[in-house]
Order: C-alpha cells, then structure tokens, then sequence
C-alpha cells in the first residue's frame, strides 16, 4: 500500500496515533508535551474523527494529578483513554500510575521524556523521568525517531489491550519530540488492523457500571495484601510476548520490522553499546560508517524497558561480544549504577548463574550521556568505542562534558564526522519572535512533500521568552537521515539579526563554496565595511556567495512589523534553488495559508505581500578580496567582571556553556544576582530617546518599561562633575523634595527590546512637532556608544534617598531603584511592569516565591539572572521550588521568617541587661511599616550585631557564647522581611490553587501576585480557569464556553484577607497604592494584575489600550478590598473603575485570540460574545452592590 509521505514532529506523530485510537484524552499542558495535546484539542474542534467514526472527548483538567486521576476514572468507566506528560508531570501521575497498572488496566500515556528538577529546572530531554516510573507497573517502550514514534504508539496501543499491561510510550524531549521528520504517516486502515475490537469489548466489559457491580479501591491487610500484589506476575510474563507479537503484525502491514531488542553492526562484533531513545540513531549512523571501514563493533537498541525480557536481551546480542558499554541517559546518585546499566548486568549475571549464557561472560561498563538534550554525537560515540579498547576501560564515565572533579569523562575529537557529503546543512540565526523558526518548520516541510528528498529540521532555542537567539538546523537530501545531532558544518548559513554577528562565530560553522545570507539595514555598497573582521576573513577564504536583504523594510512596508519570518523564507529558496521560483512562492503562500489562514484574511494577504516583495529586494554582494574591517567580536561580557562572570556567565552568554567544566559550576545550584547587566543583548533596532523640553515628568514611561530600560532620578547638580558630553538633564519641576534637584531620564539602550511601549504611554506632545512626544524611538546603533557613556554616568549619580519619597504615588515611587532590570522576558512584556514594582518598592527586603512559568523563566533563566542587588548588596532573594507548590514554598518562607524573628527576640530579652534595656526596647517595639522605620531598624540592629560580637569575644561561658553565636546568625530577621509569591493565573487559577487557597486562610502575613495573563503563557498559550469567555486558547481551539474564574470575590469571602485587582494601562496610582497597602497588611494580600501577553495576537506596543479598553468594559474592573478599613466603620470594598462605558466586543475584537474564532466557527463566536456580555454586566452589577453596602446595609443577594 501506498502511504502519504508526511513532515511533522514527534508530537503530531503520537498524537495523531493516539487520537484516533482513543475514545477520552484528559491534558494538562508541560513543555516539551503539550503539542500532542494542542494537536488532539484541535482536532476535536474540527469533529475530525477516530477510527471508530467518533470525536473523542478532549478535557483539560487542573493539572497532571488531575489529568492522571481523571483517565483512572475513565479506564475504570470503560473507555479507552489516554494522557500526555513528562517530567514533573508525569511525577504527579505516579500515585494513579500504581493503581491503574495494579488494575491491570489498558492504556497508553506518551510521554516526551525530559529531565526532572533538581539542582535546576530544565524544560530538555532526557529519561530522569520515565526512570522515576520502572516500579509503577507500567511498561516503558522507547522510540528513537518521528517514525518509531509514530509507529510505536500503534504498537503499543495494540499491546496494552491484549496484555492488561499499561503502558508509557516514551520519546526524547525535544531531540525527537520537536523534530521535524519526513515519515510514512500510517492509515486509518493500519490502525483499525492492529487494534483488536474484541480486546476493546472486554475492556469495557471490565468496566464500572450498577448494571454487573462490582469494587475495586478496596483497603487491604497484612494477611493477603502481598499475595494480592503476586497475582499480577502472569501478565507481566507475557507481555514482552506480546509486545513482540504487536511487532510482527505491524511489520506485516507496513514492512517496518521492530523487536523488543534491534541490533545492528558487525555479525562477529567484540564491542558493543547498549542504549536506547534519539541518541541510538546518531550511534547507528557511527556503527554503519566504521563497519564499512571494518570495525567489529555493534549497537543494541532497547525497545521494550519494561517488562525487561532477558532471554530476548541475550538473543540479539552477537556471540562474539567480548565488551560492553551501558549508556544511561539520566542520574541516581548514590546508586551503583544507572537503571539500564544494572538491569543488564542483572541479566547477563542471571544467565550465567544459570549455566545459559551463550558466551564468556563480557566486561560491561557504565556510562551517561545526554542530560537535557546535551549533544551526542558520532564523535562521542566513537569515543565511547574506543574506551572499550583500552587495556583498563573507564568505567561509570561521562561523555561530552568536562568532568574535572571525579575526573569521569571521556575525550573526544570534535572534528569526527560521518555525516552523507550529499545531505544539504543549513542553519538559520532568528530571534525568538521574529518567524524565523516557524519559517524554517514550513520550509522543511515543503522540502519533505514536494521533494523525494529526506529531510529533518530541528530548533534550538533556549528556555528564555522571545528575543532570544534561536537557531534552526535543516537537513535534507537522497540519503536517511539518522543525524539526531546539532549541525556542525553548514552549506547554507542565514543570520536575520545583524547584531549576532557581534556575538557569534557563525561562519566559522561555513564548508567551502557555501552561502551566507544577512539581514541588515545597512545597504549593499556599504554592508562590507560593517562586517566584522572575522566574518570578512572567513568570507574571503571560505570562498561564500554573500546575499543581503532589508527584512525589517519590507516587513513595515507590507505591515508586517518584526515578523520577517516570509521574507527570509523567500530568500533561502532563491539563493538555494530546491525549486524554481514560481513553484517556490506557490508552496510558501500555501504554507502560509495553511499556517496563518486561522489568523484572518488580513494576516495571510500581509505575508503574500512580503513574499511578493522579497525578491526585487534580494542582492548578491560581490565579496572583495582584501579585509578592511576593524569590527571584532565583542567579548562576551567585559574584562572587568567577576571572575564567575567571565569563566561561568559569560561562557554561557557566548554560546560555550558546553565547554565549562564540572568544578566550575555551583555545587547546589546557588547562583548570583543581577548577572543581566553583563549581557548587553542589543537586539533593539530602535530604542526611546528622551526630549527634556518637552517631558512632564511623570515618570509614567519608567512605570511600564518592561526590561527597567528606562530610570529617572533626581539628584543634586554637584552629581554632574565629570558628565558626559551628550548625558541630559534639566530642572525638577517639583518642589516637594527641596529647591534646585536636577532631573535625568535615561535609557540603557543595549538592553533595551525596543518595545515602544514607553512612547505609547507618554501623555507629553512635542507642541512643535506634534507627532512626537517626550520619548520617541530613533534607530539604535547610531546611538550605541555615545549612550552606552552616558549609561555608566547615570548610574554613579546616587539615588535619591528613600525615606523621603512618597512611594504611593506614581512619580515618586519610580524614582526608586529596580532591583529587577533587563530581564528575558518578551519585548513589551505585561508581566514584569509589576515584578518590577515589587522589587521598586520592597526589593531590599523580600524573599520571593516564584511559580514555574514566564515569571520562573524571566526571572530565574540562566545564563543571566535580572534580580538584583542595591550598593548595600541587599536585594531580593529569589528561588523557584515548582509549579503546582509555589504557595505553599512561601508560606514556608514565613514560617522560618517568624520563627528566626521570635527566637532572635527571645534572645535579646534573655540578654537585655548585658545588651542594653534601651536597645532591646526600641528592637522590640520598633515600628516598621514605613522606610523611615525600616531605616532605624536597621541602623539598631547594626548596634545590637557590634554589641552581641562583643559580648561574644568577651564570654568565658560557652552556653551564652552558643546564645551569641545562634543570635548574631538570625539578627537580621529583626529587621520586617517581605514574603512576595508570585506566578500566573495556570498557577494560581489552576494547578496551585488548593496550596493558595489555603496559604490565604491561613492568616500568614504573604503577599501573593497572580499576573494574569489568561492563558498558560509559558508553555505556549493553553486555557486556564482564567481564561475568558470565548477565547481561543490552545486547548480551547472551539473558543472558551464557560466563564472566567473570579478569584478576587472567592478570596474576599475570606474577610481577613487584602484583595486587589489592577491594571497599570488603566489607572497606575491605583496600582502604585495597591502594592503599597498589600505589603503594609499584616495579613494575606492578593493582588491579580492584568498582565497582557504575546500569546493574545496584540500590538505589544499599545497594549496598554488593551488592558483600558478591559477595564473599560466593566470586564476587568479594578478594586481595593482593606480588611483594615472595617476597623475604621468604613467599607473594605472600594470599585475604583467605572465600567460598562463600552461594549465587551469592542475590546474583545481588539485581539487575536478572539477574532479568530469569528473566523473558524462566526455562528459560535456571535453566541460566546453574547454570553460574555451578559456575564460582564452581571458580575458588574454584583461589584456595584458591594461597593455600595455600608457596615449598616451589607449587600443583598
């Protein structure tokens, strides 16, 4: 049979097989899964159809928990039901794991299996977390590439059936799970021969129902739980069976012949490795080539870990084995081994204890590889080889890290290559954001379909937001591709952000006679001069063909702002040729249709425009035979940084964190803070550009400056000494902080992003000029070095002193430092305004709880970190434990606070007279609800430190010098600590809502912020219980039906808990004061922040119309809930909006996120936009009673 060729990834792949072969598929999002689940939402609000002619039931639940408990009860109820996970994730699941497998229970979850937070969070791949699951019960199958996983998810659905075994079908995150592959897509046909639909009827014969009751989840005793937990062992003998049984009925169909174990290599091979997931394919594409050069070497590939099936194990391994390496892809520590390594010397032990080990017993060592998607190469796998020839291999070794602690890694030439000299390589330098990744995913897919040419396509971007690097890996041509590795010698390299260039050797990755393509605004008959050297030298002795185009040109003249992804699209089939040029552009426009088309007409005709337009503005640049350039490669980070920064940080920052060695890095993952201002990404094209004539001095663009790119401060005119020729100031037109302050804005324009937000915001005309207004954006590099200058300056001026700022209003309180500058975070980012509020506001005393999400990922994300520290080195202390506990983390924070602050004034009272009546009274009832307080408390702890050190050295007794001692390490926790938890709305709304709501009743003086953003925003967009009224989010794909979750009332029912809710573009004074009450309450505070995002399909640079337009509808409206006002007689309920001023779809069809669903299902669309404004006036009018009750009169229901 003819099968459809098809180019996707291994997410589509499982979830396509899962799909149709399921009846209920519960999700919850987690990189790197949550495509398979995006993929099965979709489909379902397209009624596309299973194998059985149904749309199976697609729920999102609240988190992994959830979702594994919610396909428990839908297996026991009959249906076949699947899940998708990893990691975490897939840890939360294991609780429901042992009972669904100790049910015996069919099912498959699939999972793209990623390392598991330990020292670090890592979003990449590796088995940490599949191997947490071996004792569960559940069978492991492996897959090594798109194909395998697509086929083994049949497999395996297949066996599940047959063997009551449940099953894990796991993939390598990323590596496999984001692989774009050319494959044989299998047939409903295929699926519907494998699946057996009598194994189906006694499924579901086997199910819960009153009409045959029966119990399971019965409680049981000592007397018969053991034997209960025997009856299994018959299955579990079968299953390898009938797994391989699956196998062979699959290699009838489709002639793809698996087994439980597949070698390959030499017949009479002598040394072999043992090895299963990606890394397998590069280790077979080494075997093949140094067979062919006669080498007697051999690889085995585990299929089915679990059950493990010794007698098959020792079947497929050649007889001639004399050496044997075990690899590893995850970490136990203190184990004698890693899982894969003990299981086969288990098995070669048993046999040979047996008398049935068919030859001499080999030496096996151990070794581990690949930990978060860490490169393995055929390089390292010939290493690998030839350690087992050594006369005393190395055993539990590492390869491709620098282990120069335990000295345990392998050496290896990096230059070793077996890859196919006629495969095309290709790589493409982007910005997360710009297009540049989904371009080159459209690409390889057009290659794939409209060519016979195999082709892979793999992206590299780190876990940042966009605005970070990316880099796309493309692979194509006659032969297979088993290249399951970064691309190491290109025949096509593309940069779309000059500014890389400066940063990156990219060209020195170039092979002879290749093509090098450039964005850049500088034109054709001057782009030479501004290369650097490097890249000229390499140009000229590489013998490139040199291509430029201006992308940002004719982006803005097509309307598609920074998206330059079709443009360069369109530019590398030119220059590469695959097609000819009519063909190329009409498999682009298609693509892109196919792409954007749910986006709206609009967006498609912008990028046919920008393909239309692409090649009149294409030139080739003759490249000249001398250098002239005297650009070089910036370092990385400047000579005068820390010794961390330049051997750890800045290594990273230059792309070569593989190169850092063991000893280099922190032992428990404890890093430094305010590591960002090092990087100088200088990825703004334009940057605001302050006009002092014409500024009002509100500060309101310091306020919403999402990267704290932007500062003001007021300061003395003797801070002028020495002052940079260009740096600007003018008069402070206020009056409150004395007579003849100087005032400055300026901006830090290589950290810049380039948002324009400030501009937006800026309420100053320019009354000469009235386009223009106190801020205006002009294109960066001619301003580079002049306000790189002018920077430093400004950050010698002191800050204005603290105490005498009134820090509730807007103006004021920006004159405070951010203790959170620069970070990862998306250009014009809705989130970090208010992180960076905090840190304005409490920075030198908070300890910050943060859920995983993009506030985790801004914030915590190596190799640079944004929190920050003031000249006193204090600052916030900043940790991320997870995402589903974040709550709870803190309100351990203010446990081990109080109990440091009781026990530290326990002892002071005990010593009092020895320290001093005086002193230990003012500690004691000291008033710190303000910075003067804070101030003095301070400066009495610095006094009680200096006397306790003395009393200290003076004391013979060593009990009291064990009471100075515990109290000299807690006397800090005198001075008021803040405890700030923050994350988003899946946190708080969902998964973390249990631990939430009960850290607010607890009474604990917390301070929590939920910026919400409405969608999952970290993981790519997915529904919340935030979400609103017909949206549509991924997993909401047919538009959101019910009604977003109130937060803000549910806790308000609390009474003794501070409630706000806020929107900066709305109304900032309102902001500004609630953060300011929040923390001053002694007690629980919440504040939820609307906090626009990328994921909403806005113009970043207005959105805060966006977050009015909201609060105008009456749909966010903005409140103070003060316990502390009951006190005082007064309403603690204040409405501070005045809403229902425009209808809901005004603002509604300002976004992306609504308006495509007017596209895909306009008769649903008109009914959600209907029920929305309903909901809108009604919960309007419920505030409205509220605001309106007196202590007398309480609100009516």
């Amino acid at each position: 049979m003819e099968r459809l060729k098809v180019t996707i990834d291994g997410n589509e792949a499982a979830g396509y097989v899962a799909y149709h072969t399921n009846e209920v598929i519960a999700i919850y999002p987690i990189t790197p899964s949550s495509n398979m689940a995006e993929w099965c939402d979709a489909w379902a609000a397209e009624n596309k159809k299973n194998i059985w002619g149904e749309v199976p039931s697609v729920s999102e639940l609240q988190s992994e928990g959830g979702a594994s408990g919610s396909v428990h009860g839908a297996l026991q109820a009959g249906a076949l039901t699947t899940t998708f996970t990893a990691s975490q994730g897939l840890l939360l699941m294991i609780p429901n794991m042992f009972k669904i497998a100790g049910e015996l229970t069919s099912t498959v979850f699939h999972v793209s299996a990623r390392s598991i937070a330990a020292q670090a969070l890592s979003i990449f791949g590796d088995h940490s977390d599949v191997m947490s699951t071996r004792s569960t019960g559940f069978a492991l199958l492996s897959s090594n590439s798109v194909q395998e996983v697509m086929d083994f998810a049949l497999i395996s659905q297949a066996a599940t059936l047959k063997a009551r075994v449940p099953f894990i079908h796991f993939f390598d995150g990323f590596r496999t799970s984001h692989e774009v592959m050319k494959i044989e897509q299998l047939t409903v046909e295929d699926m519907k021969a494998m699946i057996d639909s009598q194994l189906i009827i006694e499924h579901r014969k086997r199910a819960l129902t009153p009409d045959r009751p029966v119990m399971r989840g019965t409680a049981q005793n000592p007397d018969v739980y053991f034997q209960g937990r025997e009856t299994v062992n018959p299955y579990y003998q079968a299953c390898p069976g009938i797994v391989q049984e699956m196998m062979d009925k699959f290699a009838a169909l489709t002639g793809r012949q698996y087994h439980l174990f597949d070698y390959v290599g030499a017949a009479d091979a002598e040394k072999v490795i043992i090895m299963m997931g990606s890394g397998a394919e590069a280790a077979e594409e080494t075997v093949n080539n140094l067979t062919a050069k006669g080498e007697k070497i051999g690889l085995l590939k585990v299929r089915l870990y679990r059950p493990f099936s010794i007698e098959a194990f020792i079947d497929a391994l050649p007889k001639t084995v004399k050496y044997i390496s075990v690899l590893d892809r995850t970490k136990e520590p203190g184990s004698t081994g890693d899982p894969l390594y003990l299981d086969v010397l288990a098995a070669l032990s048993e046999r040979m204890n047996e008398g049935t080990l068919p030859f001499a017993y080999p030496k096996v060592i151990s070794g581990r590889y690949g930990l978060s998607s860490k490169e393995f190469t055929p390089a390292m796998v010939k290493a690998i080889f030839d350690n087992l020839g050594n006369a005393k291999p190395k055993n539990h070794f590492v390869v491709g890290i620098i282990d120069d602690v335990t000295n345990s890694s392998l050496d290896y030439d990096p230059a070793f290559s077996v890859e196919f000299p006629e495969t095309f390589r290709g790589k493409f330098y982007g910005l997360g954001a710009d297009g540049t990744v989904g371009a080159n995913k459209n690409s390889i897919k057009i290659i794939g379909e409209g060519t016979d040419y195999f082709a892979q396509g793999y992206f590299v971007y780190d876990s940042k937001k966009s605005g970070s690097t990316t880099i796309s890996h493309l692979r194509f041509g006659p032969k297979p591709i088993k290249s399951t590795y970064l691309i190491s010698k290109a025949n096509f390299i593309a940069c779309h952000q000059q500014v890389f260039l400066e940063q990156f050797d990219m060209l020195g990755d170039a092979m002879e006679g290749g093509s090098f393509l450039l964005n850049t605004q500088v034109p054709a008959d001057k782009v030479w001069d501004s290369l650097p050297e490097r890249v000229q030298r390499d140009l000229i002795s590489k013998k490139l063909k040199f291509y430029i185009i201006d992308a940002y040109k004719v982006a803005n003249e097509t309307g598609m702002g920074g998206r330059i992804n079709s443009i360069m699209q369109t530019c590398f089939f030119a220059i590469s040729k695959i097609f000819d040029r009519e063909t190329s552009i009409e498999m682009i426009k298609k693509a892109i249709k196919k792409t954007y088309g749910s986006k709206g007409d609009k967006v498609v005709e912008m990028n046919f425009q920008a393909v239309d337009r692409t090649l009149e503005n294409l030139h080739e640049v003759e490249v000249p035979a001398a250098i002239t350039s005297k650009i070089t490669i910036r370092p990385a980070v400047p000579e005068h940084a820390p010794a961390f920064i330049k051997e750890v940080t800045g290594q990273m920052i230059a792309g070569k964190g593989d190169s850092i060695p063991v000893s280099k890095m922190p032992v428990d993952g404890t890093y430094p803070t305010g590591t960002t201002k090092w990087e100088k990404r200088n990825i703004a094209l334009e940057v605001p550009v302050w006009d002092a004539d014409t500024c009002i001095q509100c500060n309101k663009c310091v306020l919403v400056c999402p990267h704290a790119t932007i500062r003001a401060k007021i300061y003395d005119e003797s801070a002028l000494k020495d002052v940079p020729q260009t740096f600007k100031w003018t008069k402070f037109k206020g009056k409150e902080h004395g007579e003849g302050l100087l005032y400055s804005i300026q901006v830090a324009v290589e950290d810049c992003t380039g948002c324009g937000i400030c501009v937006d915001i800026c309420p100053a005309k320019n009354k000469q000029e009235t386009r223009l207004k106190a801020i205006n954006m002009q294109e960066q590099i001619p301003l580079r070095e002049r306000e790189r200058t002018n920077w430093d300056f400004f950050l010698t001026i002191p800050e204005f002193d603290r105490r005498k700022l009134n820090v509730t209003q807007v103006k004021d309180s920006q004159f405070l430092e951010p203790l959170f500058e620069f970070s990862g975070a998306c250009s014009g980012c809705g989130e970090t305004p208010y992180v960076k509020l905090v840190s304005q506001l409490f920075g030198d005393r908070t300890i910050i709880a943060n859920a995983t999400g993009c506030s985790s990922i801004y914030g915590g994300n190596l190799p640079t970190t944004p929190w920050s520290q003031n000249k006193d080195g204090r600052g916030p202390a900043w940790s991320n434990s997870l995402f589903e506990d974040n709550a709870e983390f803190g309100f351990g924070f203010r446990l081990a606070i109080d109990k440091h602050n009781l026990q530290a004034k326990n002892l002071i009272t005990k010593y009092a007279s020895a320290i001093g009546e005086n002193l230990v009274h003012g500690i004691l009832n000291a008033d710190q609800k303000d910075e003067v307080g804070i101030f003095d408390q301070r400066e009495r702890v610095a006094a009680l430190k200096a006397k306790v050190t003395e009393l200290s050295n003076a004391t013979q007794n060593q009990d009291e010098k064990t009471d100075f001692l515990h109290l000299l390490s807690i006397a800090d926790y005198l001075v008021k600590k803040a405890v700030w938890i923050i994350g988003g709305d899946g946190w708080a709304y969902d998964i973390g809502y249990g631990g939430l709501d009960h850290v607010l009743a607890s009474g604990k003086n917390v301070n929590i912020l939920v910026l919400d953003t409405e969608v999952y925003s970290n993981t790519g967009g997915q529904m919340s219980k935030s979400t609103p009224i017909g949206a549509v989010a991924k997993f909401a794909a047919g538009g959101k039906p019910l009604a977003k979750k109130d937060l803000g009332m549910m806790a308000m029912a609390y009474g003794n808990v501070y409630v706000a809710k806020v929107a900066m573009g709305a109304n900032d004074l309102q902001t500004v004061r609630a953060f300011a009450e929040a923390e001053a309450y002694d007690g629980p505070s919440l504040i939820i922040a609307y906090s626009h995002c990328i994921a909403h399909g806005i113009n970043m640079e207005t959105a805060m119309k966006n977050q009015k337009a909201a609060v105008d509808t009456g749909y966010w409206p903005l409140f103070r809930f003060n316990p502390e006002w009951s006190k005082e007689g007064k309403n603690p309920f204040k409405l501070e909006s005045k809403g229902l001023k425009i209808p809901f779809k005004d603002y509604a069809y300002m976004e992306t996120r609504y308006k495509m669903l007017t596209k895909s299902h306009p008769e649903v669309a008109k009914a959600l936009m209907e029920y929305a404004q309903e909901d809108v006036v009604k919960r309007w009018k419920a505030y409205e009673r509220m605001a309106a009750a007196t202590v007398d009169n309480p609100v009516q229901e």
